[in-house]
């Protein structure tokens, strides 16, 4: 699988659409869901980050969601918040649309850590389990994007404790520990698991496939359809070199 990482302020439907050619799923976002994650956007926007910030974010989420209904990418939404009940929200939205939910427990502005959003979940994680538990009861796909080389982080036993909490994926940004997507398969082999981090070509590519991954997400050059069109064609050429063996999709089912 090839993905489409979110980028805050500029992952949206019509950068989804001009992906659709080349990648099987699209996150959109970041969305900033409750008021203490909205003022840290605010905060962002000021000192010249891009962020989206409508004046109704779940209605924001139904409507971008809504018009990738006939595209053939599927799509998934990126949010954050610092409490629980609008991250359930968003995945009844997500779920509506057989969309992804998206958990950021990536983001390490210190704006949104200091709210308890992104990075800050990694080191709490009966907080993100409870995030996990609650968007998996609406019935929605649930993925949390996490970061590796986090201090005081065991992100093996972070994806064990989100698998059994509910999470259907893991997104894995690998900073520079490449390997590290190979212990988090290990030690949660049922979670898809997307690796993230300098995905530009078939060597990129194939290293995290070796490692484990079932897919790999492209974040900044996502609207380069040059880079795209290498990784496209380097998931599959890996695919025909494993033999034909099964695909699983992010649900957990073989493809038809």
């Amino acid at each position: 699988m090839l993905a489409l990482a979110s980028l805050s302020g500029a992952s949206d439907a019509d950068w989804a659409r001009a992906g659709a050619d080349h990648a099987d799923l699209a996150v959109l976002g970041g969305i900033a869901l409750d008021a203490d994650s909205r003022a840290a956007a605010r905060e962002l926007v000021a000192r010249g980050r891009e962020e989206f910030l409508p004046a109704d974010p779940l209605a924001f989420v139904d409507a971008q969601l809504a018009a990738l209904d006939d595209t053939p990418i599927r799509a998934g939404m990126n949010v954050r918040s610092a409490t629980r009940d609008p991250i359930r929200a968003a995945a009844t939205v997500c779920a509506d649309h057989d969309a992804v939910l998206e958990i950021n427990a990536h983001c390490r502005q210190d704006e949104l850590c200091a709210v308890g959003c992104g990075e800050t979940l990694l080191r709490d994680t009966d907080r993100l389990v409870d995030y996990v538990a609650a968007a998996s009861d609406t019935g929605a796909t649930v993925s949390v994007k996490v970061r590796a080389e986090v201090d005081g982080v065991d992100l093996p036993a972070t994806a064990r404790a989100i698998s059994d909490a509910g999470a259907d994926a893991v997104h894995v940004d690998a900073m520079d520990a490449e390997a590290v997507v190979a212990d988090v398969v290990a030690a949660a082999p049922e979670l898809f698991c997307l690796a993230n981090n300098g995905v530009r070509d078939r060597e990129t590519t194939w290293e995290y496939l070796a490692y484990g991954a079932d897919g790999v997400s492209v974040g900044r050059p996502s609207d380069d359809p040059a880079v795209l069109r290498r990784v496209a064609r380097a998931v599959t050429d890996w695919e025909r070199r494993r033999g034909g063996g099964e695909r699983v999709d992010i649900d957990g089912e073989v493809p038809g």
